[in-house]
């Protein structure tokens, strides 16, 4: 099941309140330091320097406008605050829709009680060992130990590139919901805890073991910080055709059971979250729906799924960042070349 533990947590949103409480360094002079809240000085700085980054779709029904955004769970500082673009779709929305509201005391509850270990779903001696070596590399010590061992070999995985500045802390989804609750807009979830859950815990004691002995062994070779990089590379730029082609460059898909679970995380959840997307636009749309950028890309993404429930899905678009100093070519309509927007219209966004 190689790499599919990071695609639930990173890009995903699976637990992402437990990976977020455990985000910071230990007092070991190797480990990373800790991710210390920005202050109010700090924000008015990263939002006045704020570059577009990411995945942002104008979704239109019946005369009425929402906004489809892909997401990154784990991110750099800089990359969490919102661009102009996203700003200006923000600043014309009545409610944020996301994942899982982390700002939610009963979720913030749930999650927990959800993610611990039991009795039964203990993992042999050796590999139990071989996990808390781990951990202790990462510098989490036993702050893990009371969990279940998929979220504890997810939890290691998504934390994999704090060295490099990538941390769950500045995940874009938590400054998102801060900015909603500050401007007083409603915050509503797609998922349940229990949802989430459900699709990163694995039935079987076996499978769980298979999953952790895997990503252990992906983190020795260190693929996973290789395929983090580089997914997060590419939200940060804006290559959304880099991760429709994320079947053919992760090694992910390479037995029955990885397929299953790949389905499990993204596809069978895209369903439902459009179908309850397509609800709450209902007859006055005004959504701004933040949701792991994953769940944008293929036959079974969110922006093909609403498109076959009634909406105009048209990507907005924006140069680079890494281009960003270049001057822009004439504006214009483009033509849909992604899988993704299937066909609806893209606009170029000066």
């Amino acid at each position: 099941m190689r790499r599919l533990s990071m695609w639930g947590a990173r890009l995903c949103g699976l637990g992402l309140a437990l990976l977020a409480t455990l985000s910071g360094g230990s007092a070991r002079a190797d480990c990373p330091p800790a991710a210390v809240p920005p202050d109010a000085q700090a924000i008015q700085q990263g939002m006045a320097q704020a570059q577009n980054h990411g995945f942002l779709w104008t979704l239109d029904r019946q005369g009425h406008r929402s906004w489809l955004y892909g997401t990154l769970h784990a991110a750099q500082q800089a990359w969490m605050y919102p661009g102009p673009a996203v700003l200006k779709a923000l600043g014309q929305t009545r409610r944020l829709v996301v994942e899982l509201d982390m700002s939610d005391p009963a979720t913030l509850a749930a999650l927990p009680r959800l993610a611990r270990q039991t009795p039964d779903r203990a993992l042999s001696p050796a590999l139990e060992a071989r996990l808390q070596k781990a951990e202790d590399a990462a510098c989490l010590g036993r702050a893990l130990k009371d969990w279940r061992p998929e979220m504890r070999v997810t939890t290691l995985s998504v934390m994999s590139l704090r060295d490099e500045g990538i941390d769950p802390a500045w995940g874009v989804d938590g400054l998102l919901i801060g900015m909603a609750k500050g401007l007083k807009l409603p915050v509503t979830p797609l998922e349940t805890p229990a949802q989430q859950m459900a699709a990163l815990l694995q039935p079987r004691r076996s499978a769980a073991e298979a999953l952790v002995r895997d990503t252990l062994d992906e983190m020795d070779r260190g693929d996973d910080r290789r395929t983090l990089r580089r997914l997060a590379q590419a939200w940060a730029d804006g290559h959304l055709d880099e991760l429709e082609t994320y079947p053919q460059w992760c090694d992910c898909l390479n037995s029955p059971q990885e397929k299953a679970m790949m389905r499990r995380l993204l596809s069978d959840r895209n369903g439902p979250m459009a179908d309850k997307i397509a609800r709450l636009h209902g007859g006055e749309g005004g959504l701004f729906v933040a949701v792991g950028s994953l769940h944008m890309v293929g036959p079974q993404g969110l922006p093909v799924l609403l498109a076959a429930r009634g909406f105009t899905v048209t990507r907005v678009r924006w140069p680079s960042p890494a281009l960003a100093a270049v001057p822009a070519a004439a504006s214009g309509a483009e033509s849909a070349s992604s899988a993704a927007s299937s066909g609806a219209a893209q606009e170029l966004v000066p």
